[in-house]
């Protein structure tokens, strides 16, 4: 997944899907920024990382 850093991906879990640009996955949190700002997703919460389509 380290290779998704700085691309702009789609963060799935059970509640939403998160899109903005990959900054850091950290050991407990990751960290996205999108147009609204930052988003901060707990690493327990996420599903699947994956980079987004066009």
């Amino acid at each position: 997944m380290i290779d998704l850093v700085g691309k702009v991906v789609e963060v799935l879990t059970l509640e939403t899907t998160y899109i903005g640009k990959l900054v850091e996955i950290g050991e407990t949190e990751v960290y996205l920024e999108s147009e609204a700002g930052w988003i901060v997703v707990p690493v327990e919460k996420v599903i699947s990382i994956n980079e987004k389509e066009d």
